[in-house]
């Protein structure tokens, strides 16, 4: 079968090639690809000389079961999926877990529901380790982006008065759109403390959206996209101001205590197949066209996601 594999000579390190058939284990169903999503942290872990040249990354896809879990869990054959793994997914087929996987409606298109994985479900359940959220204030770094988008959305649903964080202006009517109260381009704007943040940028945004949160509130890290330090000044941990016993977590979606994704997969998938989420598609293409996909990833060229079809 034909996947995209590391390349460390080739455009965004990464070139079509033919490699063996994924040999699914009892508990795994075997998935024809249709579409698949790209995320910033495994399009830049593909640059790393620690990943081998020959190795399927890919953490998002989407498609039709064409082998059921032999033990008997998951779908059946025939069946409509999104698919979550730490590795695998670009490619033509995929051996994925009853456990990573949910089920998608007949209507639903498979580049939009393969966005969900790792953007919808970080969202999700950053959002719920914040507690209730009704009628709190809750800052979104990075909302323009994958992650982002979806906590705005959310959020909003769940009831917070969403601070969102763009560093392109451009993108504030969009994020407003989608529930955002407050669009500012950055932490360091926001008048008024906010009980959470999610944060998926880093560097100085996480310390200026760190001096934001509210006594007891906490930050949650999920991504380092500005791939710079965050040094906090000596006393960016004193609450002088009364703002005591604030917190700083940190966040990995394939560490989460949920060992089973496929409710909250079946959940997100059914929002957008209803069109009550949106996916945020800014970029679409056949996967021939991955370097192209890559490099605006890289480049911090894209607000949104970037799916690409497999064909």
């Amino acid at each position: 079968m034909r996947a995209l594999v590391v390349d460390h000579t080739a455009a965004a390190h990464l070139a079509l090639a033919e490699v063996p058939e994924p040999e699914p284990g009892p508990g795994e169903a075997l998935v024809r690809v249709e579409a698949v999503s790209l995320n910033y942290g495994e399009v830049k872990g593909a640059t790393s000389p620690r990943t081998p040249d020959g190795a399927v990354i890919g953490w998002d896809a989407a498609g039709v079961v064409v082998k059921a879990a032999a033990d008997g869990t998951g779908p059946a054959e025939g069946t409509r999926v999104v698919t979550l793994g730490e590795a695998g997914g670009w490619a033509e087929q995929r051996a994925v877990s009853a456990t990573r996987l949910g089920i998608v409606p007949e209507d639903a298109d498979f580049a939009a529901v393969s966005t969900v994985p790792v953007a919808g479900l970080s969202a999700l359940h950053v959002l719920r380790r914040m507690g209730p959220l009704l009628g709190r204030r809750v800052m979104i770094t990075g909302a323009s982006g994958g992650v982002g988008r979806y906590a705005v959305q959310l959020a909003a649903r769940a009831g917070a008065e969403v601070v969102a964080i763009s560093r392109n202006p451009a993108q504030a009517e969009g994020l407003r759109s989608l529930g955002a109260q407050e669009v500012h381009t950055d932490p360091g704007g926001v008048d008024r403390p906010v009980y959470a943040v999610l944060d998926n940028v880093g560097g100085q945004q996480l310390v200026d959206a760190f001096a934001a949160v509210q006594a007891g509130g906490t930050l949650v890290s999920v991504g380092r996209s500005s791939d710079t330090d965050a040094v906090f000044p000596p006393d960016a941990l004193v609450a002088t101001d009364g703002r005591h016993d604030r917190s700083i977590r940190t966040f990995f979606l394939f560490a989460d205590p949920a060992t089973d994704f496929s409710a909250d997969l079946t959940w997100l998938a059914t929002q957008i197949g209803a069109g009550r989420l949106d996916p945020g598609i800014s970029w679409r293409g056949s996967w021939a066209r991955h370097a192209e996909a890559g490099r605006a990833l890289l480049d911090h060229r894209l607000h949104g996601k970037a799916v690409l079809d497999i064909d």
